[in-house]
């Protein structure tokens, strides 16, 4: 026979969980609609559906956050599509001119050449690591078609770290930007449609 469980052990159970809030960490996305965030180009769609935000695009652009950050913990999820080429990745410590967004990247693409969890220089100086000539042959992650990638990126000062799906794939030095903004990519793929969800930071500087 199956016992309910009494209500103050469920409650017990609940106040044991912390919450976002207690950890330190807000939402950068509403789960309803593009509120706090702007696409600085004249092209590509963006939407809110079932609770995540959507691109689609026949040309490369970024969905980037107005706030800019600087010192941070940042999670996020990525849904590529199951079939068809694609690519996509998180912008972070980004810098954006009209019908521009350019920066720090942290790569997400299904080649087999695994170099999901990579970290680019989107604009400016291309691969830091791996690198093509110091690097050859190095693998990070393959991401997965049709499922949802995890993304940690921490960036403290110039040291910069990216976790996909809980494993370290980047972890840097680098001192080109000290703040800029949030950016969710589209590749440019003509007809394929890349999702994001739980995207929630914690900016470490206010910690301090």
């Amino acid at each position: 026979m199956r016992r309910a469980m009494p209500l103050f052990a469920v409650v017990l159970m609940t106040a044991a969980v912390p919450s976002l809030a207690d950890e330190g960490f807000r939402e950068l996305f509403n789960g309803e609609d593009l509120e706090g965030w702007s696409n600085p180009y004249e092209h590509g769609e963006a939407w809110v559906e079932d609770g995540v935000i959507a691109l689609r695009a026949a040309k490369k652009f970024f969905l980037i956050t107005d706030e800019r950050f600087s010192d941070f913990e940042l999670h996020a999820e990525i849904l590529l599509p199951e079939n068809g080429k694609s690519n996509s990745g998180i912008m972070f410590r980004a810098q954006k001119k009209p019908g521009k967004v350019y920066g720090y990247q942290a790569e997400c693409d299904p080649k087999p050449r695994a170099w999901t969890g990579g970290f680019y220089d989107e604009g400016r100086r291309g691969w830091i690591y791996p690198d093509k000539k110091k690097n050859p042959g190095k693998k990070l992650v393959q991401a997965p078609l049709g499922e949802w990638i995890k993304y940690k990126i921490v960036a403290e000062g110039d040291h910069l770290q990216i976790f996909i799906n809980g494993e370290q794939t980047s972890d840097v030095r680098d001192a080109m930007d000290s703040e800029g903004h949030i950016g969710l990519q589209h590749h440019g793929e003509t007809g394929q449609v890349y999702r994001f969800r739980n995207i929630r930071i914690k900016e470490l500087s206010k910690e301090q």
